[in-house]
């Protein structure tokens, strides 16, 4: 199975770290998010590793040429002309995963302890189209599920902005972990250029079965902003 990891982004919430450097590499107990990734994947069997990169760019292929990419195979997705969000990066690396059946897809600046083979193995058994890692906890966005934990909706709880796919009597609310294991048949997008990995998913719920695995009690960080990375250093070696 391969894997990509979403290491694109400004990293803004970061600063000033990301002013010069990328948010991949920031570190939790002396280690790169990166490299925490990478290791996280290997876990479970997954060595073939694509990576979308755009800013400071040249400072993530420096590290995986350097590190012999922490023992997995690296792909690099260039995106320095135009960074194109999750979907938008996922589309441009599509060829990579023409032969897989499944894949996995996560954002690099997330850690868990998820067991991600149950995930897959759910994933596989339940048949989903695509299957999203969420959990019972505090965020300012979320995405929302019917009794069965397929895909209805979404919601800015700050804002008060919905998306609604399909209308159910009751939507359970849940935070998106920045893991998905996909079916090839996502790679068949209606969208183009830059466009966010939520509003597919939204989309295809209309008429695909796009699954939500609960992994709540599971330890996960956001690993956006100082205070996290800190709070990284107590959870993760």
């Amino acid at each position: 199975m391969k894997a990509m990891l979403f290491a694109a982004g400004l990293g803004t919430r970061l600063k000033p770290f990301t002013d010069q450097h990328p948010k991949a590499l920031a570190q939790v107990n002396g280690r790169t998010l990166l490299e925490h990734n990478i290791k996280y994947l290997q876990r479970y069997g997954i060595e073939d590793v694509i990576i979308n990169v755009h800013h400071f760019a040249e400072q993530v292929e420096q590290v995986l040429k350097d590190n012999d990419g922490f023992g997995s195979w690296i792909t690099i997705s260039d995106e320095r002309d135009r960074v194109l969000e999750t979907g938008g990066g996922l589309l441009k690396a599509a060829p990579y995963f023409e032969e897989e059946e499944s894949f996995v897809v996560m954002n690099v600046d997330v850690l868990t302890n998820l067991d991600l083979g149950k995930m897959i193995g759910f994933h596989k058994e339940s048949e989903a189209f695509a299957t999203l890692a969420v959990m019972q906890r505090d965020s300012s966005r979320q995405l929302l599920f019917d009794e069965h934990m397929l895909l209805c909706g979404w919601a800015n709880n700050k804002t008060g902005e919905q998306k609604i796919s399909r209308e159910v009597v009751a939507m359970r609310p849940f935070a998106f972990s920045g893991v998905q294991v996909l079916t090839h048949k996502v790679l068949d997008m209606p969208f183009t250029g830059k466009f966010s990995l939520i509003d597919l998913y939204l989309h295809f719920a209309k008429t695909e079965l796009v699954k939500g695995y609960d992994h709540s009690g599971n330890v996960f960080i956001d690993v956006g902003k100082p205070e996290s990375l800190e709070q990284a250093a107590y959870l993760f070696e």
